[in-house]
């Protein structure tokens, strides 16, 4: 799997643009390698998003453009399960930038939230804030993407210890993409 999050200059993939991307992959159950990075967005970040996620156009301004880290994000995403909360969000903006590059993108995908509001039906909040706080999941720097991403796979560690394979494979299979089914499914475990 590879937790992915990402933050940017709205919520529009085709008007906002990313600023920052964060990465972590898993194989077996064991975190094999992290890439972050952060990504000028080639227009001016709102001074709300500054504030919220503390990512400003000074920070920004000699970051490497999306085109400048695009291989090495299809390099991380390879042969991997793409896993984010509200994952479609995050797989919409990577589609955008990475079809504007006239390259194609269409990964596995995972959707934490997804599997949480499966997983925890008893829970009306299945926001990240609320899976830190009920938890008790360590997040270093919210709304930064590899603090959400350390988050996320602190929640995978958790729903494994939580339920059997079983219940995880059923949820799974209520969640994903068919792709990503398969995937995992020809691999023991949660990978």
């Amino acid at each position: 799997m590879a937790f992915v999050d990402l933050e940017t200059t709205g919520t529009r993939p085709g008007g906002d643009a990313i600023t920052e991307i964060a990465i972590l992959r898993v194989e077996n159950g064991r975190e094999t390698g992290r890439w972050q990075s952060l990504v000028n967005p080639e227009r001016a970040i709102p001074p709300l998003l500054v504030r919220l996620i503390g990512i400003s156009d000074a920070m920004v301004a000699s970051a490497p453009p999306f085109a400048a880290v695009a291989d090495t994000v299809a390099e991380q995403l390879a042969d991997h399960v793409f896993v984010a909360h509200n994952a479609h969000f995050d797989h919409a903006f990577l589609r955008h930038a990475f079809r504007a590059l006239g390259r194609p993108f269409d990964p596995p995908m995972l959707c934490t939230l997804k599997l949480a509001r499966r997983l925890y039906p008893s829970h009306h909040r299945h926001g990240l804030d609320a899976l830190i706080a009920r938890h008790g999941l360590v997040c270093s720097t919210r709304h930064r993407a590899m603090g959400d991403v350390d988050a996320l796979w602190q929640f995978m560690r958790l729903v494994t210890r939580d339920f059997s394979a079983e219940a995880i494979a059923a949820a799974l299979g209520k969640t994903m993409k068919r792709k990503a089914e398969r995937i995992l499914a020809a691999r023991p475990g949660l990978s």
